[in-house]
């Protein structure tokens, strides 16, 4: 089969719900990046064989987000696109959905990228309002359509959520956070331990916007509005944490019991992120330098109620199908959905018990090294755009391991519904 290769990618600068980008659209944010990246690379947009978007709302407005984005940026008509959604791993799975066709012979390069607006996944009105509003259209006389409006009650107008209902698992019916207050329980993970990891997160974030290694990845965005506004930077880290700011937030999914905070969680955040994915011999044939290879990926299923512990799965299928091992991996990204979900996963991947439980093998995973953990920072202090952070890892982690020399990567993230996501990046020489 072909090799696969990443030639570069760009994204969004990361922003938080209802700030610069509450008036863009999921598929506004995506055209950004196509466009952006089509011409950093001096691509022929005639040449793109597919546009592969992963996206987590599924907006009414544009139920294919990657076809109307790539028609946005002014590719060509003729040009293919479709959508994908495994929730918080969509953004990796349109990568590896590109890799599938170039391997498959369908396809030589593909645009591969994720996009959410979260500031604009909708309120909803309840079922009951609906159907009294349907009676309401199919009432013939005034008494019959004063009998339908006489009968709405307040609860009727109650708004229904959206982002809530989205990030609740409807197979369990816990949230997110109720999962990861399941793993902070059940590993014994204490209040102290996950704000102390959070706090690492915005300073390792910190440092890498100071240092200029996240400059490269993030495009420059003039938002709409009526006051002209450049936007360059994500503006969810705070260099000025601390851990007394830290232990005052409230516990948020489990109020008496719980250890999960708005502080120790992932954000609420938009952006978008895309990268060119190509076959190795058309991308030398047009002259460009591959920056990795796609060595491996894998996705895995595990209980829903311990979601967070997907990459442990995804990650044992992919190392195996590479014929690695984790202490060969020079840089790992594991996606920050909470604090308490990274550092249960940094228990089972070292625990001998865990791998004899769940795999049938007699010698744990690996010990995730923090030296080479989510270097330039994660979601908690970057935000977790749902459907583009799968695509976000692997940009930062590609663009990290050229920077150091690092022959392997691994991204990996959970997924709601009980799920992992991973792929291991191999450095092109």
């Amino acid at each position: 089969m072909p090799g696969v290769v990443l030639i570069d990618g760009i994204r969004t600068p990361f922003l938080k719900f209802n700030t610069e980008f509450k008036e863009m659209r999921a598929v506004d944010l995506a055209a950004l990046v196509i466009r952006e990246l089509v011409e950093q690379l001096e691509l022929d947009p005639a040449a793109v064989d597919h546009v592969i978007m992963g996206n987590g709302a599924q907006p009414a407005d544009a139920p294919n987000v990657a076809r109307y984005a790539a028609l946005k940026a002014r590719l060509p008509v003729g040009v293919p696109a479709y959508t994908v959604q495994r929730n918080c791993a969509g953004g990796m799975q349109s990568i590896t959905e590109a890799a599938m066709l170039i391997q498959l012979g369908h396809a030589e390069i593909a645009l591969a990228g994720g996009t959410e607006s979260m500031s604009n996944i909708p309120l909803m009105y309840p079922k009951s309002f609906q159907n009294k509003m349907t009676a309401l259209s199919r009432a013939k006389t005034p008494l019959d359509k004063l009998q339908v409006v006489t009968s709405f009650r307040p609860q009727d107008f109650k708004p229904v959520v959206g982002l809530i209902m989205g990030l609740t698992d409807c197979y369990c019916g816990m949230g997110m956070g109720q999962t990861a207050e399941i793993l902070a329980k059940k590993y014994k993970i204490s209040r102290e331990a996950q704000d102390e990891f959070a706090l690492g997160s915005h300073f390792k974030t910190a440092a890498a916007w100071d240092a200029g290694r996240l400059a490269g990845e993030v495009m420059t965005v003039y938002p709409p509005g009526r006051k002209p506004v450049v936007v360059s930077q994500d503006n969810g880290y705070r260099s000025n944490q601390n851990m007394e700011a830290l232990s005052r937030l409230r516990p948020v999914f489990d109020r008496k019991f719980g250890t999960v905070t708005a502080g120790n969680a992932s954000q609420i955040t938009d952006g978008a992120s895309v990268l060119a994915v190509m076959a190795e011999k058309k991308a030398k044939a047009l002259g460009y330098a591959p920056k990795v290879f796609i060595k491996s990926w894998a996705y895995a299923g595990n209980e829903p109620t311990e979601m967070g512990l997907g990459p442990y799965f995804a990650t044992a299928k992919a190392l195996d199908r590479a014929g690695l091992k984790l202490k060969d991996m020079g840089l790992i990204e594991l996606n920050e959905a909470f604090a308490t979900q990274v550092l249960a996963n940094e228990v089972v991947f070292s625990s001998k018990q865990f791998a004899q439980e769940h795999l049938g093998r007699q010698e744990p995973l690996g010990e995730i090294n923090r030296d080479i953990l989510n270097v330039n920072g994660g979601a908690i202090a970057l935000g977790h755009p749902i459907g583009t952070s799968g695509n976000r890892i692997v940009l930062t982690l590609m663009r990290e391991m050229e920077r150091r020399d690092v022959q392997f990567g691994l991204a990996t993230l959970c997924v709601g519904g009980g799920q992992g996501g991973a792929i291991i990046l191999e450095r092109a020489r």
